[in-house]
C-alpha cells in the first residue's frame, strides 16, 4: 500500500510538471490542512483567518497565476493529515501544502512532500527535528527551542536556582524541556522535568508536587488552546500565592484565550515571536484588518504564522514566476521582510524563520489582557541548528 501510494504520487508529480509546462495559466493551488474541529480548533481558525486576509489584502493572482486556497480540516489526527495531504496532492494536484497545527500532523506529510516534491509550509508546528525531515518543507512559525532559550536566560538573570518544568508530552514540549533545562543547569541551577500527556491532560498532581517542592520557578508549555486550563487548576492549587515564580513559553498565554484565562494570568512571564500588543505600525494594522473581518477576534502567534506563511508563497512565487515544486522552495530561502512580529528572514541553510524573541509580561490595559513586551533576542535563529 505504502509503494502504490508513492509511485502514485510521483506519478502525480509528474503530471502537474507537464501541465505546468503547458498552462502557464493554470490556478496555482495551496491545501491548507488545519484542525478546524476537536481541542485545536482554535489553531486552525486563527491561521484560517489570517491566510484568507492575507488573499484579501494582496489579491488573487501571482505572477499570472490565479491563487486556489482549499482548506482541509485534519481534526488534529496525523493519520488523517496525511491522508488529506495525500488526496490533495495527487487528486487536486495542488503546488504547496500548509498549515500543520501540531508537531505530529506536520511530521505525518512529511515523506509525502519528499516523494511529490510539494512544498509544505509549516505555518504552526514548532518541534526543531520538522524541517529536517524533508528538503522541501519551509516554516513559518518558530521552533521552541527559539522560544524558550531567552525566557531560560532571563531567569538564571533573576538569581533562580532551583526550578521545575511542566510540559506536554511530545515534540515541542520536550524541545521546550530541554532547551530550558540545558540553559538553567549550564548557569549552576538545578531542574526536576515533569511531562503531562497531551490527550485529555490533568494537572493537578504534577502541580501538587510543584507546591510540595515549593521551586523558585517553575517554567510551563501546553500548546495553544490548553493555556486556560492549566492555569485555572495552578490557582486551584494556590500556586499563585505560593512564592513559586511562574513563566512559560507563549503558547500557555496565547493572545487569541487569554482574557477567558481572566486575571490568574496577570504578571506571568512568557516568551515568544509575537504578541498582538506588538508596538510596530505594521503589527497595528495587521491587528486591526484581522479583527475588522473575523468579528472582532484577536489574532495570536498561530495567525501570524499563517499570514507570513503566505507571504513566503506569495513572494517565492514572484521570483519564480509561477514555478512550484523544488524552484518554489528554493526561491522561498532567504527571502526576508518586516513582518507583524518584527523583521523576518527565511535561513537558506535551514529553511527556519530567523526572528527576533520577545520577553513578555501578562497586563491589563483598556480593560483586556495582553502579552506586554519588555526585553527581546534579536534575530534568533534556531538554537538547536547552531553551526548550520
Amino acid at each position: 500500500m505504502l509503494r502504490r501510494t508513492f509511485i502514485g504520487l510521483a506519478g502525480a508529480a509528474m503530471v502537474a510538471g507537464s501541465i505546468t509546462g503547458a498552462s502557464a495559466q493554470e490556478a496555482f493551488k495551496i491545501g491548507l490542512i488545519l484542525p478546524l474541529t476537536g481541542p485545536f480548533a482554535s489553531t486552525g481558525r486563527q491561521i484560517e483567518a489570517a491566510a484568507k486576509l492575507y488573499m484579501a489584502q494582496n489579491g488573487d493572482t501571482v505572477a499570472g497565476k490565479k491563487i486556489q486556497l482549499i482548506v482541509k480540516d485534519d481534526t488534529g489526527v496525523p493519520d488523517v493529515s496525511k491522508r488529506i495531504a495525500q488526496e490533495l496532492i495527487v487528486n487536486d494536484r495542488v503546488g504547496v501544502i500548509a498549515g500543520f497545527g501540531l508537531t505530529p500532523l506536520a511530521l505525518a506529510s512529511a515523506p509525502l512532500a519528499t516523494q511529490s516534491k510539494t512544498p509544505q509550509v509549516v505555518m504552526a508546528a514548532a518541534t526543531s527535528i520538522i524541517t529536517d525531515q524533508s528538503p522541501f518543507i519551509v516554516r513559518t512559525s518558530f521552533t521552541s527551542f527559539q522560544a524558550t532559550v531567552p525566557l531560560a536566560n532571563w531567569a538564571v538573570k533573576q538569581n533562580f536556582k532551583k526550578a521545575m518544568t511542566i510540559v506536554s508530552d511530545y515534540g515541542p514540549g520536550i524541545d521546550v524541556e530541554k532547551a530550558f533545562t540545558e540553559t538553567f543547569t549550564k548557569a549552576g541551577g538545578t531542574v526536576e522535568n515533569m511531562r503531562v500527556p497531551l490527550a485529555n491532560p490533568d494537572f493537578s498532581p504534577f502541580l501538587q508536587k510543584v507546591a510540595d517542592a515549593k521551586p523558585d520557578v517553575l517554567l510551563a508549555f501546553v500548546p495553544s488552546g490548553v493555556g486556560s486550563q492549566f492555569m485555572k487548576q495552578f490557582v486551584e492549587r494556590g500556586l499563585d500565592k505560593s512564592g513559586v515564580k511562574l513563566i512559560a513559553e507563549g503558547s500557555v498565554t496565547d493572545d487569541d484565550l487569554i482574557n477567558s484565562v481572566g486575571d490568574v494570568a496577570l504578571g506571568v512571564i512568557s516568551s515568544h515571536h509575537y504578541s498582538a500588543a506588538h508596538d510596530s505600525p505594521e503589527n497595528k494594522a495587521f491587528v486591526e484588518a484581522f479583527k475588522k473581518a473575523n468579528n472582532n477576534m484577536r489574532p495570536n502567534f498561530m495567525a501570524v504564522g499563517g499570514y507570513d506563511g503566505m507571504t513566503a508563497i506569495y513572494e517565492g512565487l514572484k521570483k519564480t514566476n509561477g514555478q512550484g515544486g523544488e524552484a518554489l522552495v528554493n526561491a522561498m530561502k532567504g527571502l526576508s521582510w518586516t513582518s507583524p512580529r518584527g523583521p523576518v528572514s527565511i535561513d537558506p541553510a535551514t529553511r527556519e524563520f530567523v526572528q527576533n524573541v520577545y520577553i513578555r509580561k501578562v497586563e491589563r490595559v483598556n480593560g483586556e489582557l495582553y502579552n506586554i513586551e519588555f526585553d527581546k533576542s534579536e534575530a534568533m535563529k534556531d538554537p538547536a541548528k547552531a553551526g548550520r
